[in-house]
């Protein structure tokens, strides 16, 4: 058994999740991967064969789509929310940036639970736009769901194509991610790990999107809604270490991982998150010029170009309640001993 496996059998004996699948690497090739637990408390063992329901780890598969579409001239990352969306011309989010609501500087709050009193998407997309912001836009980070379901808009308006298209054109079709998408099918959903038992729905969630926002969206949203296996996460690990090959022109990578939010308090790229010096959910052990996203229902993957290492780490970590804060500790453990590798 190897250290990462280890680590994370511990950890499912103390209950933080019921299965967890990780993956260390390079664009050569895998280092150290595997799986233990099961899809459920109770349920059968993971095989490798598991989806997993990525939550905000959508946030840069959609950042690399719009990034997509700037290369192809259908946006640009200056222009404005009014430029892609009439609806918001006048209002106070007029002139956010593209590149403000990639790099969560917009001024639109985030963690706003809007579905409680918007059940339909079009109430949703409304509450959204009269959001009122808590901050000038370019002044602060703020991490902003909200905002990124504006920016799928913008995706799908500027290309005049879904949002779920997009992703499986722009990116997961070029690096052979098959599995991957919104909304998977009966066949692959009887393969899903289970979520929270969900008191909205008053069930387990398993196949579905566990965020309730993208639910009343249609489960395809620009902050959450993608589901994926191991293998796809690897070939997405693989082409970030070797700098956006298959994906981005290597100009747009570096840009797009490039630090946007010099002098704030948070380090930002365009859809990614920098190495924090304090609050780095992945701790200190990866480079400074590392980065990444984690996802809310336990999921995670990390980027070191110095050592053109990937990092995932896949777990659902919000089986059966989301009242377990476990995964932080762990998590860190995980990046401390992966980087050894």
């Amino acid at each position: 058994m190897s250290e990462l496996a280890r680590i994370l059998a511990e950890a499912r004996d103390r209950r933080v999740f019921s299965g967890a699948a990780w993956s260390v690497g390079s664009p050569d090739g895998v280092v150290d991967s595997g799986w233990i637990g099961s899809r459920w408390w109770g349920g059968p063992g993971l095989n490798g064969e598991d989806l997993w329901d990525l939550a905000s780890v959508t946030k840069p598969v959609v950042g690399l789509a719009v990034m997509a579409l700037a290369e192809r001239g259908a946006l640009g990352i200056e222009e404005t929310i009014a430029d892609h969306l009439p609806e918001y011309r006048g209002g106070d989010k007029a002139t956010v940036t593209i590149g403000q609501l990639l790099a969560h500087t917009s001024g639109l709050p985030g963690k706003v639970p809007l579905y409680r009193d918007n059940p339909t998407r079009e109430a949703l997309l409304r509450a959204v736009r009269n959001l009122p912001l808590r901050a000038a836009p370019g002044e602060r980070v703020e991490y902003s769901s909200q905002g990124f379901i504006i920016l799928g808009l913008i995706a799908e308006a500027a290309a005049g194509k879904p949002l779920d298209a997009l992703v499986d054109e722009l990116v997961c079709t070029p690096i052979g991610m098959t599995r991957t998408g919104f909304n998977p099918p009966a066949a692959q959903r009887k393969t899903a790990v289970a979520t929270e038992k969900c008191p909205w729905r008053g069930r387990v969630v398993r196949g579905e999107v566990h965020d309730e926002n993208a639910v009343v969206l249609g489960g395809i949203g620009g902050h959450a809604g993608l589901f994926a296996p191991l293998s796809d996460l690897e070939r997405l690990g693989r082409a970030l270490a070797d700098h956006g090959t298959g994906l981005l022109s290597p100009d747009t990578f570096a840009r797009m991982t490039a630090c946007h939010t010099d002098g704030l308090a948070l380090r930002r790229g365009l859809a990614w998150q920098g190495l924090d010096p304090s609050v780095s959910p992945v701790g200190q052990a990866p480079g400074p010029d590392s980065f990444g996203h984690t996802g809310f229902t336990g999921t995670s993957i990390w980027v070191d170009p110095a050592t053109r290492r990937y990092f995932v780490l896949l777990t659902n970590r919000v089986h059966p309640s989301r009242e377990n804060a476990a995964i932080e500790p762990v998590r860190r453990r995980f990046h401390d001993a992966a980087v050894a590798f």
